[in-house]
């Protein structure tokens, strides 16, 4: 898994801080998670070089709505807890 970030737009903390939570709520099943510096306002979230998130199509993503992509393809049928609601 990754996340390409633009280290012009400085979006590092951005990228960081949602790695983090899908770190966190995918812990046994996630084994990797790098963050790669790109430029040209890049924010595109990849599972196995799928792209399931791309800001430039859909904006910024909320967490939830990250997790709820990555979860489809890590840990179907994984309850999100309070982020499902």
């Amino acid at each position: 898994m990754s996340i390409e970030y633009c280290t012009q737009c400085r979006w590092l903390p951005r990228a960081a801080w949602l790695a983090q939570e899908l770190l966190t709520t995918f812990e046994a099943e996630l084994t990797e998670l790098s963050l790669k510096p790109g430029t040209g306002g890049v924010f595109v979230v990849r599972v196995d070089d799928e792209v399931v998130w791309d800001r430039r199509e859909q904006g910024f993503p909320e967490p939830t709505a990250v997790k709820k992509l990555v979860r489809d393809r890590v840990a179907p049928g994984k309850t999100l807890g309070h982020s499902e609601r």
